[in-house]
């Protein structure tokens, strides 16, 4: 009967409040009455002031005149009542890893705004940024920065209820409900943490039904001031497949880009790694591996369990020309990936300019600055000299090509735009 209240409610009510404010509520029908129960204040207060006087006339409509209403919080109905359903406790596992704190995340100029966000996020009650969102390439650390988030939140408050999982598994749980018929006690559940992180969001793209309840759910969290941390492989508006509402409510926090990590930052993480991994690393060693690995976090990893690994095996010790040896495979094949040509080609594409005109003479603006962004890549995520590099150009000689590196790095610092087709050149080029 109750269903049938809500059928009547949608003449008057928005469908979209009905999902994140009536439906959610704890429904027992006793003698004549019908006792609604909201979760927090937040609803309580909202279905009192906007849809009570609806739903009663809904109720009496549908139950008869003799039945009235009642609308408190569902903790007080355990203990003033004897006529309410007893509250369900829901055990929900916070599945983080303990392994990732902010103590060990290691900080450079491509992620020290993303770092600082997580920190208030995590230390912060009611973040003044809700939802953050965090978006880059895969190994650049977004998994590390929500697991700390979790792990931060939970030392200074036990009680909190924090849960991370994968978008796919979001998915999965969504599916084995409707199949089940308990879409309800799945609602239930995501709805009841204060603390909820979803990553890799991009994989909700073209999953309509799902992207329809985590909508709601996630509208219901943010209005009872609940955290919600998300992560994303690209700006959450560029993936296809995302309907326009998600991706407005993602914007309403704050959305922060982690980009690769740099040079500096690079030797910091393989050093920090390194010792986590139960080894030492000399710093030529260190500085060897940045230079030939630029893309993302997990390479560096990959190349320090290869190079223990040798090492442990062979009982060799780890000096720089061992370290030679042992990688040279990996770092030819990361180079023929990331190849000066492959820098064109996708400079080219994203500017949408002619790959001729890029290696030609042109001094217009539109080509000028694509040039040097090309060159800036080639320096940077290949091994190539600059005089081998402005051969590439066009036989440029290898003066311009420092120029342009020089003049691009410094628009860098000035300008986000420009940082931001930087990097999803260098995204499209390592994905």
């Amino acid at each position: 009967m109750w269903e049938h209240c809500l059928k009547r409610l949608e003449a008057e009510i928005p469908k979209d409040d009905i999902l994140l404010w009536i439906q959610p509520l704890e429904v027992n029908v006793s003698e004549q009455r019908i006792n609604l129960f909201a979760a927090n204040d937040v609803v309580l207060n909202k279905v009192k002031s906007n849809y009570y006087s609806l739903i009663q006339a809904a109720i009496k409509e549908v139950f008869g005149e003799p039945f009235t209403a009642s609308l408190a919080l569902q903790k007080s109905s355990v203990a003033t009542t004897n006529e309410a359903a007893p509250e369900t406790k829901i055990s929900i596992p916070s599945n983080l890893d303990e392994r990732f704190s902010f103590e060990n995340f290691i900080e450079g100029r491509s992620n020290t705004i993303a770092l600082a966000a997580a920190l208030q996020t995590a230390q912060t009650p009611n973040p003044e940024f809700n939802p953050l969102l965090l978006y880059g390439s895969t190994g650049l650390g977004k998994t590390h920065l929500m697991h700390a988030i979790g792990n931060e939140i939970i030392k200074h408050n036990p009680d909190e209820v924090v849960c991370y999982l994968h978008s796919e598994i979001y998915v999965n749980e969504m599916v084995k409900a409707i199949q089940q018929k308990s879409m309800e006690a799945f609602k239930h559940k995501y709805r009841s943490v204060t603390t909820l992180l979803i990553d890799d969001i991009q994989f909700f793209a073209r999953k309509e039904r799902t992207q329809e309840e985590f909508f709601h759910t996630f509208n219901y969290l943010l209005e009872g001031q609940k955290r919600v941390i998300i992560t994303c492989d690209r700006y959450p508006k560029e993936v296809s497949g995302l309907e326009s509402r998600l991706k407005s409510r993602l914007g309403w926090g704050i959305v922060v880009p982690i980009d690769p990590p740099d040079y500096e930052t690079r030797v910091a993480i393989l050093k920090e790694k390194a010792m986590q991994f139960g080894f030492s690393i000399p710093d030529d060693v260190a500085f060897y591996i940045a230079k030939q690995l630029n893309s993302n976090i997990r390479e560096l990893e990959g190349a320090l369990s290869t190079l223990k690994a040798n090492a442990f095996f062979t009982g060799k010790s780890i000096d720089l020309e061992y370290t030679k040896q042992i990688l040279k495979e990996l770092f030819k094949v990361n180079h023929q990936i990331v190849s000066v040509e492959n820098i064109q080609k996708a400079t080219a594409q994203y500017y949408n300019v002619k790959l001729s005109e890029l290696l030609g003479k042109s001094r217009k603006r539109s080509i000028v600055r694509p040039r040097q962004l090309a060159m800036f890549l080639a320096k940077e995520l290949t091994d190539k000299s600059y005089p081998e590099i402005g051969e590439l150009f066009g036989g440029r000689d290898h003066t311009t090509v420092l120029h342009a590196y020089r003049k691009f790095k410094d628009l860098l610092s000035e300008n986000s735009d420009l940082d931001e087709d930087r990097q999803k050149i260098v995204n499209k080029l390592t994905e």
